[in-house]
């Protein structure tokens, strides 16, 4: 008996010396706190930020690497409390979302106290606003690829639930080797209709409506394949251009490495019911390069970017493209007679890209670089809003940076639009978030929440392409698209 007892002495010291050695690993409350008058220096930077709320946890740290734990309370303007401590402030994510929702069009403060050389110090608190404006989209996609000029390497198109840190592959180019995956577009956030691009040996355009249907990749009446597609909004039209993109690299710019260029480019409607490609002399020049084009969300309207062609490679710099629009008429499925020109190349002496309207039809977004279209190499490119009751155009200040703002994209309610940046590092894109609203002002930008940022982002040698909300998740047959991708089964088209 009496051994049993000393054993179970025993076996009681050792059980609380590892809980005392296990709750001093998981917490390290503030202690005698020094208190600066200033503000953390937190990474990401979402001070000052105004969030919708149903967006993920902005988990954050400190961004000085020696700090060794951080400490945040959270206080909600109409109630509410939320606390994390660790080496992240990494907050519960269904109690973020109570919290959120019990303070829609309130404010939430940030407390933040941090460990450093075994000295706790005390910041001034910064808030975040949230959002009366919902952002009503489940989640976002976007393709993930490596930083390369030639091989295409590992990459995919992914989707992620924005209001958690979800993510799952759509398809990856190890389903389809030697294949380089373009990015998927869908109709107004809506994945029931989609489109992607494959080139390579077994390139195909990827059409999903009711069904999957392979597109044969090239016409040989366009001398080129279907790439930056935009739907029209009754789903049966979806324009493209077609472009002979060339590249060559720079041996004397220190901020530029690749210029990319087309050496021919068009622009023209398909008909997923006739498998019909329609095209007209009016925007298709012979000596014109006609690229990135976009449907207004009433269907009425074709906005594209046109540049006089120019002599390459020693010309590039003069290739600069204005942005036009036409009327179309979608009984008929025919184009207007006439091209209005919205922003001329000619008057501001830049070169206009992407053009992305809101979809209550009120802004029109553009990217303004000095030349060219191919924004991600830029550095200069930035955010521009077209009034388009007023005509009037002006640089979103409010968003960008000194480095490339490249793709951006509408939430369906245009409360939103996200775009990608390489403000962090020159090298990588990254996605952002923020709010507009109805006179076109915008909110401080936040970078996409991940569970531990500082860790996901130093470690993600990947960009992010062509991010666009998604209303639901994306779901078809991966395996089976893939299984079809390497096969030889295409389905052809016709030039009218």
């Amino acid at each position: 008996m009496e051994m049993i007892c000393s054993s179970i002495k025993k076996l009681l010291a050792v059980g609380c010396w590892l809980l005392a050695i296990g709750l001093a690993a998981c917490s390290s409350l503030p202690t005698d706190v020094k208190q600066v008058n200033q503000m953390p220096d937190i990474y990401p930077d979402y001070v000052g930020v105004t969030i919708p709320t149903d967006i993920a946890p902005l988990n954050f740290v400190m961004a000085d690497d020696a700090v060794e734990t951080i400490d945040v309370e959270v206080t909600g303007s109409k109630g509410g409390r939320l606390h994390a401590n660790g080496d992240v402030a990494d907050f519960d994510i269904d109690a973020w979302h109570q919290l959120l929702a019990q303070n829609k069009g309130g404010t939430l403060t940030f407390t933040v106290c941090a460990l450093k050389d075994g000295q706790w110090t005390g910041y001034q608190p910064f808030t975040m606003t949230v959002s009366e404006q919902a952002l009503e989209a489940w989640g976002i996609t976007y393709r993930r690829i490596p930083p390369s000029y030639e091989m295409y390497s590992r990459m995919g198109l992914y989707q992620r639930n924005l209001s958690n840190f979800d993510e799952e592959p759509l398809i990856v180019n190890t389903q389809t080797p030697d294949q380089c995956l373009n990015c998927h577009t869908a109709n107004r956030t809506n994945p029931d209709q989609f489109v992607f691009h494959v080139r390579g040996s077994h390139g195909a355009t990827v059409v999903g409506k009711e069904r999957i249907e392979l597109l044969k990749a090239k016409n040989d009446s366009l001398g080129g394949s279907m790439v930056y597609p935009y739907w029209h909004p009754g789903g049966r039209y979806c324009a493209f251009s077609t472009n002979k993109t060339s590249q060559m690299f720079h041996t004397n710019m220190k901020n530029k490495r690749i210029e990319v260029y087309d050496a021919a480019s068009d622009v023209f409607v398909y008909d997923t019911e006739t498998h019909t490609m329609l095209g007209d002399t009016i925007i298709m020049k012979k000596y014109w390069a006609e690229n990135t084009p976009a449907f207004s969300p009433d269907g009425k309207w074709l906005y594209f970017t046109t540049a006089k062609r120019q002599v390459y490679p020693t010309d590039y710099d003069q290739e600069k493209y204005s942005l036009c629009r036409i009327s179309f008429d979608a009984q008929t499925g025919t184009l207007g007679t006439q091209v209005d020109t919205l922003v001329s190349a000619d008057a501001t002496g830049k070169s206009v890209s992407w053009p992305r309207p809101s979809y209550d039809g009120r802004y029109l977004m553009y990217t303004q670089t000095d030349y060219g279209y191919f924004t991600i190499w830029h550095p200069e490119a930035d955010l521009w809003l077209l009034d388009l009751q007023t005509g009037v155009s002006r640089p979103m200040t409010e968003v960008n940076s000194d480095r490339a703002e490249s793709w951006h994209n509408w939430s369906v309610n245009s409360g939103w639009f996200l775009f990608t940046s390489r403000r962090e590092n020159g090298l990588y894109t990254q996605i952002y978030l923020a709010s507009i609203d109805t006179t076109g002002k915008a909110t401080k930008p936040f970078l996409l929440p991940q569970r531990d940022p500082k860790q996901f982002y130093q470690n993600m040698l990947y960009s992010f392409n062509i991010p666009d909300f998604t209303s639901k998740p994306v779901d078809y047959d991966s395996y089976q698209t893939a299984r079809k991708l390497n096969g030889q089964e295409r389905v052809a088209t016709r030039f009218q």
